[in-house]
């Protein structure tokens, strides 16, 4: 959807009542003693986490005049699902500051579960009542990548998941910076295979933290399957990159799918 002219921005008020309501609930919802407090409360750390991902996704958006109420465009029915996952992982990462000995240590598994359902909940319902836009797009894209980024340093932290893990969450960011490096120097950039593969991998790695934030779950065996997770996504990443850098055909590999 492309911006017209005298459209009105995103509220920027979204942002801070978002952040202050993520981090009432959390101090609500969970006990004090469980929340042993290290720097920074775990409620003030989701709220923050989500107030920032709510404004970088709105400041270079504006609502079109034909959505009419900003406040509804923003709230409808599959950018709302989109929100609440949002939130779940903003709760998340609240977890980055509250040792592994908590009595809570469920909850960035059913939070980040959660959210991994409403991520093949949201596009469903986008599609079906016709409400697919821009913002939605980049809610969708912007919570994917924080889910990716504070669901395994949590697991990383906490010893469940091996740091070798967060070598995905740096493709996704070393892809994107090589992106924009070579828009920065005029240099072609070409669209990427049209494929589904890496669909298809980001939804196992979404099921693969979530076992791995689960307490229950064997530490020795998540090790041990991490590499083998690991390898695909990571070789999709070189291969979007090499395509869309023009050092690959993509029509090479649009013939084998």
């Amino acid at each position: 959807m492309a911006e017209q002219h005298g459209d009105s921005p995103v509220p920027v008020e979204l942002s801070v009542v978002g952040g202050f309501l993520i981090a009432v609930i959390v101090g609500m919802l969970f006990p004090a003693d469980a929340m042993t407090r290290w720097m920074f409360h775990p409620a003030v750390v989701a709220g923050c986490c989500w107030a920032g991902q709510l404004w970088y996704v709105g400041r270079k958006l504006s609502v079109p005049p034909a959505a009419g109420n900003p406040w509804r465009y923003i709230f409808g029915m599959a950018n709302t699902v989109t929100l609440l996952r949002g939130g779940l992982y903003a709760v998340v990462a609240g977890f980055l500051v509250v040792p592994a000995t908590t009595d809570l240590a469920w909850v960035p598994a059913a939070c980040y579960g959660v959210g991994v359902v409403l991520d093949k909940l949201d596009g469903t319902v986008a599609r079906t009542v016709g409400e697919q836009t821009q913002l939605g797009t980049r809610l969708d894209m912007a919570f994917d990548t924080f889910g990716f980024v504070v669901a395994p340093l949590v697991a990383v932290f906490w010893g469940q998941l091996p740091a070798l893990y967060l070598s995905l969450s740096a493709a996704r960011y070393a892809y994107v910076g090589g992106i924009r490096w070579r828009r920065y120097r005029d240099r072609p950039v070409f669209e990427r295979p049209d494929s589904n593969l890496g669909k298809y991998l980001a939804g196992v790695q979404m099921v693969f933290i979530t076992a791995a934030l689960v307490p229950v779950v064997p530490t020795e065996l998540v090790f041990r399957l991490t590499p083998v997770v690991l390898a695909p996504s990571l070789a999709v990443f070189l291969r979007d990159f090499l395509v869309a850098s023009g050092r690959l055909p993509r029509e090479w590999f649009d013939r084998q799918r």
